[in-house]
């Protein structure tokens, strides 16, 4: 085993690593980008090196700087997570070269997978079932849209050497194909370096099921079950679970042997997963292999009780297999969410900021868990443009896939991220929903089921008023003790008579009131109006302050008993309950007498921070709805800005490789309907 390990990475994977390495007595050095710079994985590790800016092309992707570090540290290894560099042939000849292990594959193994294209003429060779599609070098436009012409719409343009849903598209017609192979070639050379990309049918109502394969240097290579990861958004998994709902024995052996056998073609050694397409009647196809560890490893390790990492480290350092196939076992179902810094009612677009206030749920060490946090992030840490914005791994493990479902509910009720949008509610929403409770899953079922999982925004109900007004209250409470006047105290008491006070609160720029009145000591009982279909009830609360600054509610509406924790930032209150999650502006009308009201806007706005990456239009050209505007990039993914009218482009503010902010505007587009307009 190595003395002293580096994690050529970054976020949870790093801290997953570090954590396995100490476990084992092994020495770990950490590097980072100025970003980083006191982030968990750093301060995880016994040794940290910086190694370059923030972006990952002048740090976490710069192969010299990284073995530099190795080699100042004394490193024997160097683990390269997920992500970055962890596939790149180049990376690791030069660790091989430098006289330090790579804690992944043989380079040959590495080029042999890398090309998906070539990867899919060497499987064919291996007898492993291929989707129809064109694989060869041939890049030019017009022949790759004639080879999705001949295999026919629709077809799936995907990067060569990706991953991760980057430099991926669905076409669903010839006249759409150049815009999509244009913006996947962009995607992918940004991504990975290589705009090369391969064309497939594109299945109906596929799921997404990957083979967790392993194999050591003395020639003995093993599969650790299947992973199901359907559930996607951008061909970015979402959720994924083990083993796959309705894997009969039998297929399960049939896929199992096709992922060894895949291994075995490239002479493989040390962690990897075989990625297949599987149609409902059974048929699966070979997609591709990752060379590395997936982020989804947690739960086969949930449901076998191994640790990957441990596996990885050993068969590194020369080791076999601790375990062959007739001693793995499948134990309970295990289901993992990823916690995102997304918006996913604004197509789940990144958001990035500072997460002021972060509360996860109760976990223990991975082994005989039931609940599982992996997370590379901390409370006060930045989400930044640069990174993938995932802030943690929920993982959870059943006896029964349904037990597995509902623990993770309660750990979802018990995640709370402050400072920037997350997916948490919406991950919530997916897990209650019915297709997902009944394992009705393939790649498309997001979209299938938007209205339930992504329904429009509504006001707040009466219980959210209540829980509002409370923290109002107890704020205006906490304030007052730090008074030493008592005309200053804000708790609405006065000697004479009930006075009601109407407390106004924003919701998605719609405004929502609830009228509390109160009364002398004695005179009588509060009562609260949400202004439903109910008349003013009885009113009560309760507030302790909790030792991470949020406030733990107890309110009582009438007969309803509700309980929540708040935090505020500023005039945002952020609730977040059992049953419920509810952001509100406390609206002070007196405080904002004086704004000014006028429209600032300039047409489009950046729907997140990012990079243009390319403008289509012009001052003066007439556009169409839903016409190309602008590209912008964010977090390695491109993202498109659409017109949403008719009308005529008077102004562009910005062009190719400038940086915005979010909400900046990007043209001033004039609409048809002003445009004729009488002056």
């Amino acid at each position: 085993m190595f003395d002293t390990l580096l994690i050529a990475n970054r976020g949870e994977i790093a801290c997953r690593v570090a954590a396995t390495a100490r476990r084992l007595g092994i020495r770990t050095v950490a590097v980072y980008s100025d970003a980083d710079a006191d982030a968990r994985h750093v301060a995880a590790c016994d040794t940290a090196v910086r190694i370059g800016e923030a972006e990952p092309r002048a740090s976490y992707l710069r192969a010299d700087a990284i073995l530099a570090a190795a080699q100042a540290t004394g490193a024997q290894a160097i683990h390269p997570g997920y992500g970055f560099l962890s596939e790149n042939e180049a990376f690791a000849q030069a660790c091989q070269a430098a006289g330090i292990v790579f804690v992944g594959p043989p380079i040959d193994a590495i080029a042999a997978m890398g090309s998906k294209s070539a990867a899919k003429a060497l499987m064919e060779k291996a007898g492993v079932p291929l989707v129809p599609g064109y694989h060869g070098d041939r890049q030019d436009a017009d022949f790759l849209r004639q080879q999705a012409d001949a295999i026919g719409y629709p077809v799936l343009i995907k990067a060569s050497a990706g991953g991760g849903g980057k430099g991926m598209r669905v076409v669903e017609s010839s006249a759409d194909f150049a815009a999509a192979l244009a913006s996947c070639q962009r995607e992918a050379g940004a991504s990975f370096g290589d705009d090369r990309v391969l064309i497939e049918r594109y299945l109906q109502k596929p799921r997404h099921i990957e083979i967790q394969v392993f194999a050591d240097t003395h020639g003995e290579c093993v599969h650790l079950f299947e992973r199901d990861c359907s559930v996607q958004r951008r061909h970015q998994k979402v959720i994924e679970e083990a083993p796959a709902p309705g894997m009969t024995p039998e297929r399960r052996a049939a896929m199992g042997e096709a992922a060894i056998a895949a291994a075995r073609a490239v002479g493989y050694v040390g962690a990897g997963t075989v990625e297949f397409i599987a149609e409902p009647d059974g048929r699966f196809y070979f997609m591709e292999m990752n060379t590395r560890l997936q982020v989804e490893h947690p739960v086969t390790e949930m449901i076998t009780g191994l640790d990957l990492v441990e596996w990885q480290l050993r068969v590194a350092a020369g080791e076999p297999l601790p375990l062959v196939q007739k001693q793995l076992w499948i134990q309970g179902h295990a289901i993992e969410a990823r916690l995102y810094a997304e918006n996913p009612e604004k197509g789940f677009l990144p958001s990035i900021g500072t997460l002021s206030h972060l509360t996860l749920p109760p976990h223990a060490a991975f082994v005989n868990a039931d609940v599982r946090v992996d997370g590379g992030v901390r409370a006060g840490d930045t989400i930044s443009p640069y990174y993938d914005p995932m802030i943690a791994k929920l993982i959870v493990r059943g006896d029964t896939r349904d037990q597995a479902r509902r623990r993770m509910l309660a750990a979802l009720a018990q995640t709370q991220a402050i400072g920037v949008q997350t997916n948490a509610a919406f991950l919530a929403r997916l897990m209650a929903d019915e297709a997902f409770a009944a394992a009705d899953l393939d790649t498309g079922l997001i979209e299938r089921r938007r209205a339930t999982l992504l329904p429009p925004p509504a006001p707040p109900d009466a219980a959210t008023l209540a829980l509002a007004t409370a923290a109002v209250l107890a704020r205006e409470t906490a304030d007052a003790a730090t008074q030493d006047d008592p005309w200053r105290a804000r708790d609405g008491w006065r000697i004479g008579g009930a006075r009601p006070r109407t407390l106004a609160f924003r919701v998605d720029d719609t405004e929502t009131r609830a009228v509390l009145t109160r009364h002398a000591l004695g005179a009588g009982t509060d009562t609260l109006d949400t202004g439903d279909t109910h008349a003013a009830q009885a009113y009560s609360w309760q507030a302790e302050h909790q030792a991470d600054g949020s406030l733990a509610l107890r309110v009582r509406l009438g007969a309803q008993t509700l309980a929540a924790q708040a935090v505020w930032t500023g005039d945002t209150l952020h609730l977040h309950g059992p049953d419920r999650r509810a952001t509100l502006q406390l609206h002070d009308p007196l405080a904002h007498a004086g704004d000014d009201d006028q429209d600032h806007g300039g047409g489009l706005a950046a729907p997140m921070p990012g990079k243009i990456i390319s403008v289509a239009i012009k001052a003066g050209d007439a556009v169409k709805p839903g016409q190309a505007l602008v590209v912008m990039e964010a977090m390695k993914m491109e993202h498109t800005i659409t017109a949403p009218e008719a009308g005529v482009v008077s102004e562009v503010f910005y062009t190719a490789g400038d940086q915005v902010s979010e909400g900046a505007p990007l043209l001033a587009l004039e609409t048809i309907q002003a445009a004729a307009a009488p002056g």
